[in-house]
């Protein structure tokens, strides 16, 4: 890759971290997407203990069990004890929390419709698998500096 095109990404990402910003700035919010990514998680992987969704997350476990404190305390989800070791517990998606996510994704989705919407189905398409190439390749990075 040229110095030139990196320097571009460089400088598009910056604009792109503003933009971002700025859009959640404006939209008004159920949660934050720290409590988006963590209902999202629980509703793909169902009843899930803290360590796993640390995992999930890429996230420390004591950030995790703060974030799951302030969702179980809005009442979006539900800790459940752990039969087999009474010292640790699960967490579930509630019905709450459920409709909470259904609805704040319907936004997000809508949101994201209309900002595309002059793109071809083809360039929804490249930036989508660029985007997760990006991603992962990030959190391989990341995994690989610890």
């Amino acid at each position: 890759m040229s110095k030139d095109s990196i320097e571009s990404i460089e400088v598009e990402m910056a604009v792109l971290t503003r933009r971002i910003t700025m859009l959640t700035a404006e939209r008004k919010k159920a949660f934050d997407r720290s409590a988006y990514l963590l209902l999202q998680a629980l509703a793909n992987h169902g009843e899930t203990g803290v360590k796993k969704l640390a995992t999930i997350l890429q996230l420390d476990i004591s950030t995790v069990s703060r974030q799951a404190a302030i969702l179980e305390q809005k009442q979006f989800i539900t800790k459940i004890a752990n039969p087999e070791d009474k010292r640790s517990y699960y967490y579930q998606i509630n019905n709450n929390g459920k409709r909470t996510l259904h609805a704040y994704k319907q936004k997000r989705m809508t949101f994201f419709s209309e900002l595309l919407a002059n793109w071809s189905e083809k360039d929804r398409e490249n930036f989508s698998e660029l985007l997760e190439k990006f991603n992962k390749t990030a959190h391989a990075y990341y995994h690989k500096k610890k």
